[in-house]
C-alpha cells in the first residue's frame, strides 16, 4: 500500500472555473514549499501546460479509454513520485465521459479508480440558493463517490456568496473558499479551447497573482487534510522500462518538436523513448534554424501550426531540413498539428511539403475518442492492430490520406503511413500502447545503425540546404547543397581552371564596361561556329533566360516538358502563367525518350540532351520525329560541349519550330558569368528577341561567348570532354562494383539510385550529392552524383563502401 495525499478538482459543467481552482491550488501549495504533482483528467492538450507552469513538474493525464483502467493508479503514482501531494483536475461535468459510455473516462470515472476525494468548484454568478441543489444532486447521483468540499466561484458580493454556501453546507459539504468575480485570472480563449501556457508572455505573473488569490480566498489546511485523508493506493508505479527496451547501446537522438506551436505531447512518450535507449531532444519549429545535431528519429506532436502558421513558414531552413529528413528516411511520428506541419501547406502558408496534402482551418470541430486500426504493416505496428486514439482539431486535410493510410478508423481510411512514417490526426497514449513506441524506437536505432559511419566527427560544419528548393522543388538547385567544408558532387559545374585566354578575355569584358554592351560581336562568333545566319543566334544571359523567354514568346496553349529534366522551364512557363503537361522517361527504359507519349497537341515540347540529371543522349532522329507543322521543339543543351564531337548535336539544324540553348557556364567553370545562346528557327529566334529587354548579356559574358567559339576555345572543349569520359568512367565502375544502379550518361554527371537516406547520411560525413527526388519523375532513392577528378571520386566510393559495412 502507498500513501499519496491527493485531491481532485471538478465542476457540474465545463465553464465553471476547474482550470482557474485547481492550477491556483497548485500554485499556491507550491508557494508552500511543497512538491506538487498536477494530472488532468481526460486527453488535454492545454491543461497539463498550466500545471507544469504552477508546479515545475511534468503536467500528466489520466484517460482509461486511452491507457486502460488498470494503468491510471499506477500513471498517477508514476506522475506522483517524490511529490507531498496530487492535484487532479476534471473535464467537463463530472459525470461526463466518453458519449455513449454511461460515463466511461469521465472525471468521476477517475475519481472512483483512484479514490481520490472531489473538491467541487461551482460556478454561483446566475444562482445562489439553488447552489445548494446543484451540489446535493451532485453528491448523491453515484454512490460510493465522495464529494469532500466546495469551492464557490464567480460571487458576486458577500451576502450573495453568503446565501449560497448557507444552503450548501446544510447538505453537509463543507466550503473550502470563494473566489469573487475577477476578469485578471481567467485564462483567453482559443478555437480549441485555452490558449496554451507556453504563449503566454505574461503567464508566470498571472500565475502568481492567482496563486495569491486562492491562497487568500481558499482554506489550503483544509484542502490539504481532504488530500491527506484520501485512501491509501495498492498498485506499483508505472515503470516505463519495464514496457520497452534498447535495441542497440547506441543513443540515437530523437528530435521532439516543442516551443509555443508543439505544446502537446503525453510526457510519457518521451520517458519511453527514454527508456528505449534514445536521446531526447527538442527543438522549436518556429525558431531554431535546423535540426538537433545527429537527428536519427523525428517526433511532431500536437499544437496549433494553423496559429503559428506565418512563423512556421517563415523558418525555411528548418522546413528544408525536416523535408530532406522526412523524405530520406528518418523515423517520423507526426501526430495532428505534426501531420499538419509536413503538409505543403496550411491555410495557403508554406510548410514542409514532406507529404502530398494540403490543410485549411474550417469552423467545424473534431473531437472524439476513436478506436482505429493500423493499416498495412508499417512504423508503428503491423496491419490490423486495434489501438485508442483522441481526436482534437478544427482543420482538414485533403487528401485525408496517402496510398499508404496508416490508419482505418470506422473502416475509413485516415493518415499517410510507410516503413518509417506514421502521420495522422490521431493522438496514441503510448503509455496504453507501449509496443508502438518500442516499434518507433527500433526503427530509429535501426536508421542510426544504417546511417553511422566513420569520418569526419559530428562537429563537422557544413552549409544547411536552402529551403527554397524546397518549398518549391522546382526551383531547387545544386548550389544550395554545396558548402564549406563538404566535398562537392552536387554542382554540375567543372572544377578545372579557366584557361588563361578565357581569364584575358573576362578581365576585357570588364575593362569595357564602362560602356554599354555592343553584342554585335558575340553574334557573328555564335553564328560562324555553328554555320549559321545572324538572324538565327539570339544571346541570352545563360540558359535561364533563354526559357523565360521561351515561356513569355507566346500563349501556349499545352507546352509540354520531357521528365526528368532540369526544371527551369517548368518554372519559367508557370511564371508566365501557362499550365504544364509532362512527359516522364522511365528509369526502367534507361530514361529513352518515346516520341509516341507526347500529346499531338503539344504546341511546345522541351526537352534535354544530354538531359540533366539523367544524363540521357537522345538521338538526333528522336528529336526530329518531334518537328511537326505548328510545334516549337527546344532542346535544352547546356551539356551538349562535354560529349566529344558533340554528336546529336541539333545546332547547325535548319528545321521550322527548332530552338536549340546552349550555355558556357558548365564546360568553362564560370557560372557567375551567365552567358548562353539560342540557336535555329529565325521566326522563333525573333519571338524571342523581342521579349528580351536591352542589353540583357553584360559585357563580360559577351567577351567570353567571343573567346569560347574561337579556334583555341574548341581545341579545350574537346580535351576537357575526353577527359570528362574517362573521369565518368571511374565513377560509374565504382559504383557498379558497389552495386549502385547508375544511369548511362553522356553528361559531366551521373544519376545513381543510392537509396533513401543516402543523400543526408553523406551530408553527415562530409559530402554533398544533389538530391534527384525534386525532379518530376524520380524519388528520394535516387542522387545526381558530379564527375569529378580521380581522387575526389575514390573518396566518395571510399565512404559509400563504408556505409555498406554498417548496413
Amino acid at each position: 500500500m502507498v500513501k499519496l495525499p491527493r485531491i481532485l478538482v471538478a465542476a457540474p459543467a465545463s465553464g465553471h472555473g476547474k482550470t482557474t481552482l485547481a492550477t491556483g491550488l497548485m500554485a499556491a501549495l507550491a508557494r508552500r514549499g511543497l512538491a506538487v504533482s498536477g494530472h488532468k483528467v481526460g486527453p488535454d492538450y492545454i491543461d497539463p501546460g498550466y500545471h507544469a507552469l504552477a508546479t515545475g513538474r511534468p503536467g500528466r493525464n489520466l484517460d482509461p479509454h486511452l491507457v486502460g483502467e488498470s494503468l491510471v493508479v499506477p500513471l498517477l503514482q508514476h506522475g506522483s513520485r517524490g511529490a507531498d501531494v496530487a492535484v487532479v483536475e476534471g473535464a467537463m461535468g463530472l459525470f461526463d465521459g466518453q458519449i455513449g459510455g454511461a460515463g466511461f473516462a469521465s472525471t468521476a470515472h477517475i475519481a472512483t479508480l483512484t479514490r481520490t476525494p472531489v473538491v467541487l468548484v461551482v460556478d454561483i454568478s446566475h444562482a445562489s440558493r439553488s447552489i445548494g441543489a446543484v451540489v446535493h444532486g451532485m453528491r448523491t447521483f453515484q454512490p460510493g463517490l465522495t464529494i469532500a468540499g466546495v469551492v464557490l466561484n464567480k460571487a458576486g458580493s458577500p451576502r450573495h456568496a453568503a446565501e449560497a454556501a448557507t444552503a450548501v453546507e446544510a447538505m453537509g459539504v463543507p466550503v473550502l473558499g470563494i473566489l469573487h468575480r475577477d476578469d485578471h485570472v481567467s485564462a483567453p480563449s482559443r478555437h480549441l479551447g485555452l490558449v496554451p501556457a507556453a504563449e503566454r508572455a505574461q503567464a508566470a505573473a498571472a500565475l502568481e497573482s492567482l496563486a495569491e488569490r486562492v491562497a487568500e480566498h481558499v482554506d489550503l489546511d483544509a484542502v490539504l487534510e481532504l488530500a491527506d485523508g484520501a485512501p491509501d493506493l495498492d498498485a506499483q508505479p508505472w515503470n516505463p522500462a519495464a514496457h520497452v527496451r534498447p535495441a542497440t547501446n547506441d543513443s540515437p537522438v530523437v528530435a521532439v518538436a516543442a516551443g509555443r506551436v508543439f505544446t502537446f505531447r503525453y510526457a510519457e512518450t518521451t520517458e519511453l523513448l527514454e527508456a528505449a535507449g534514445c536521446t531526447i531532444a527538442t527543438f522549436d519549429p518556429a525558431h531554431d534554424p535546423h535540426l538537433p545535431p545527429g537527428t536519427r528519429g523525428l517526433y511532431l506532436g500536437g499544437g496549433f501550426p494553423e496559429v503559428h502558421a506565418a512563423a512556421l513558414s517563415a523558418n525555411t531552413s528548418l522546413r528544408a531540413d525536416l523535408r530532406e529528413a522526412v523524405l530520406d528516411g528518418v523515423p517520423t511520428v507526426a501526430e495532428c498539428a505534426g501531420l499538419l506541419y509536413l503538409c505543403r501547406s496550411v491555410d495557403g502558408h508554406p510548410m514542409v511539403g514532406a507529404l502530398d496534402a494540403e490543410a485549411v482551418l474550417t469552423p467545424r470541430l473534431t473531437l472524439a475518442y476513436r478506436r482505429p486500426v493500423l493499416g498495412p504493416d508499417q512504423l508503428l505496428g503491423e496491419a490490423g492492430t486495434s489501438t485508442t486514439a483522441h481526436e482534437f482539431h478544427r482543420t482538414t486535410v485533403t487528401p485525408v490520406h496517402g496510398e499508404r493510410p496508416v490508419w482505418s478508423v470506422d473502416g475509413m481510411p485516415a493518415g499517410f503511413g510507410g516503413p518509417t512514417l506514421s502521420a495522422s490526426y490521431l493522438h496514441v497514449h503510448w503509455a496504453g500502447h507501449p509496443d508502438q513506441a518500442q516499434r518507433f524506437a527500433d526503427a530509429v536505432h535501426a536508421g542510426s545503425a544504417h546511417q553511422r559511419a566513420p569520418g569526419p566527427p559530428p562537429s563537422l560544419s557544413v552549409t544547411p540546404v536552402l529551403d527554397v528548393a524546397l518549398t518549391d522543388p522546382l526551383r531547387h538547385h545544386g548550389d544550395v547543397e554545396a558548402g564549406d567544408g563538404l566535398l562537392d558532387f552536387a554542382v554540375n559545374v567543372s572544377h578545372l581552371p579557366r584557361p588563361g585566354w578565357l581569364e584575358d578575355a573576362l578581365h576585357a569584358g570588364v575593362a569595357a564596361s564602362t560602356r554599354y554592351p555592343d553584342a554585335s560581336e558575340a553574334h557573328e562568333a555564335v553564328a560562324r561556329r555553328h554555320g549559321r545566319d545572324r538572324t538565327d543566334v539570339l544571346l541570352t544571359a545563360g540558359a535561364a533566360e533563354a526559357f523565360v523567354l521561351v515561356a513569355r514568346a507566346r500563349p501556349w496553349r499545352h507546352p509540354v516538358v520531357v521528365h526528368p529534366q532540369f526544371t527551369e522551364p517548368d518554372v519559367a512557363l508557370r511564371a508566365a502563367g501557362h499550365e504544364v503537361g509532362h512527359v516522364l522517361c522511365r528509369p526502367e527504359d534507361g530514361f529513352t525518350l518515346d516520341p509516341a507519349l507526347v500529346p499531338d497537341d503539344a504546341d511546345l515540347v522541351v526537352v534535354g540532351n544530354p538531359t540533366n540529371p539523367t544524363g540521357r543522349l537522345h538521338s538526333a532522329d528522336v528529336l526530329r520525329s518531334l518537328m511537326r507543322p505548328g510545334r516549337v521543339v527546344v532542346v535544352d543543351e547546356a551539356f551538349m560541349d562535354f560529349v566529344p564531337g558533340e554528336s546529336e548535336t541539333l545546332t547547325s539544324e535548319h528545321s521550322p519550330g527548332l530552338v536549340v540553348i546552349r550555355s558556357l557556364t558548365k564546360l568553362w567553370s564560370m557560372p557567375g558569368i551567365r552567358a548562353g545562346y539560342v540557336v535555329g528557327d529565325p521566326a522563333v529566334v525573333a519571338e524571342l528577341s523581342a521579349q528580351q529587354p536591352p542589353w540583357s548579356v553584360g559585357g563580360p559574358a559577351l567577351a567570353a561567348v567571343v573567346a569560347a567559339s574561337g579556334p583555341d576555345a574548341l581545341a579545350e572543349q574537346a580535351q576537357r570532354a575526353r577527359r570528362a569520359v574517362r573521369e565518368r568512367r571511374i565513377l560509374v565502375d565504382g559504383l557498379a562494383e558497389l552495386g549502385v544502379e547508375v544511369t548511362g550518361s553522356a553528361a559531366p554527371f551521373v544519376l545513381a539510385r543510392l537509396g533513401r537516406g543516402t543523400h543526408a547520411w553523406l551530408r553527415t560525413v562530409g559530402i554533398a550529392v544533389r538530391r534527384a527526388d525534386t525532379f518530376p519523375g524520380l524519388d528520394g532513392t535516387w542522387a545526381r552524383l558530379a564527375v569529378r577528378e580521380p581522387t575526389a571520386t575514390r573518396q566518395l566510393l571510399t565512404t559509400l563502401r563504408s556505409k555498406d559495412t554498417w548496413s
